[in-house]
């Protein structure tokens, strides 16, 4: 049974730093990219950035301007979001996502496995 579970979330004042980390497993982790997602009230679910599946390469959303970093720990099935400077904009169910193979996407219908999500609050 495949099982991604994201961990880490809450709440941060504005300007604050957050790591949400999600733990893969049922399926074959090392082989695939990873993602992380948003979606914030009543808007549509953002591609927030993907990681290879060896870590080597990234991709992030350009309107992130460097404040967020995904790397991955493949021997603890594990991937991180590094978020730094965090705005009231970011406020969101943040998702972490699985390609379930070694390609590269931003497109939500790319990826098959997903987990439920962990709430990120920032306020002043």
């Amino acid at each position: 049974q495949v099982q991604l579970e994201e961990s880490g979330g809450g709440s941060v004042q504005t300007g604050g730093s957050l790591r949400l980390s999600c733990a893969g497993s049922g399926f074959n982790f090392s082989s695939s990219t990873m993602a992380w997602f948003r979606q914030a009230p009543g808007k549509e679910r953002e591609f927030l950035g993907y990681i290879s599946w060896s870590g080597g390469t990234t991709r992030y959303l350009d309107s992130l301007n460097g404040r967020f970093t995904i790397s991955r720990d493949n021997a603890k099935k594990t991937v991180h979001l590094d978020m730094n400077n965090l705005e009231s904009e970011d406020t969101a169910v943040y998702y972490c996502a699985a390609s379930g193979n070694i390609y590269y996407y931003t497109g939500i219908q790319n990826y098959k496995y997903w987990g439920r999500g962990t709430q990120v609050t920032v306020s002043s």
